[in-house]
């Protein structure tokens, strides 16, 4: 074999071996973050855990269905910082119950948000029983123009229970702090049992609109 062979045998030899090493190095990235995906998986899932376990722990107990809502709503405002929550609950004489000072309402115009969501989008909302964002209320007859709550990132989860709609609970944040997906998925983590407390409760809730 010449000298030329050789040499030339030895680059296609190194080529091989470099082309293997790349196989190697791009496998071994994957692998990497398959792991740190499966991790942080993991530590999303036990956070929820965590979080569930504690909501219904601090619920355990109470009968009084508007204390009930009120407990509610400060465990998860903790969970979503400066967002302002409101349960409206399906009953005959239509019931909303804000869970933050009146003082924080968000006004479009003068007028509380809530006061949009008339018993005609409430009634709508609870039939779809199911989440809704902003461009889903707007389809379903949220009233006033997109433009007057384009700053406002806001979203609906439904409380159910056996399937039975029991209402809704209403997130609203002003922009440019975007209600994440992260904090909705959390959120919905403790609405099944929210549901069943809901249900649980015997003392009747006077309220109104």
């Amino acid at each position: 074999m010449s000298q030329s062979q050789r040499q030339q045998r030895l680059r296609l030899l190194v080529k091989k071996l470099n082309r293997e090493r790349k196989r190697q190095a791009s496998q071994i990235d994957i692998l990497c973050n398959d792991l740190i995906a499966a991790h942080r998986s993991l530590v999303e899932r036990l956070n929820g855990i965590t979080f569930a376990a504690s909501f219904y722990k601090n619920l355990l107990g109470e009968s009084d269905l508007r204390r009930l809502l009120m407990r509610a709503g400060k465990l998860l405002e903790k969970e979503l910082p400066s967002a302002n929550i409101t349960f409206f609950l399906r009953q005959p004489e239509g019931c909303r119950i804000p869970t933050f000072d009146s003082q924080d309402a968000l006004l479009i115009d003068g007028q509380p948000l809530e006061d949009r969501f008339d018993p005609m989008l409430v009634d709508g909302i609870c039939k779809g029983n199911q989440p809704c964002t902003r461009d889903d209320l707007f389809e379903l007859g949220l009233q006033g123009n997109l433009a007057d709550l384009e700053d406002v990132s806001m979203a609906t989860l439904p409380l159910n229970d056996l399937g039975r709609s029991l209402g809704f609970v209403l997130f609203y944040r002003p922009m440019p702090c975007r209600l994440r997906p992260d904090e909705l998925r959390k959120a919905g983590l403790i609405t099944c049992g929210l549901s069943h407390a809901i249900s649980g409760c015997r003392l009747p809730l006077h309220c109104g609109q």
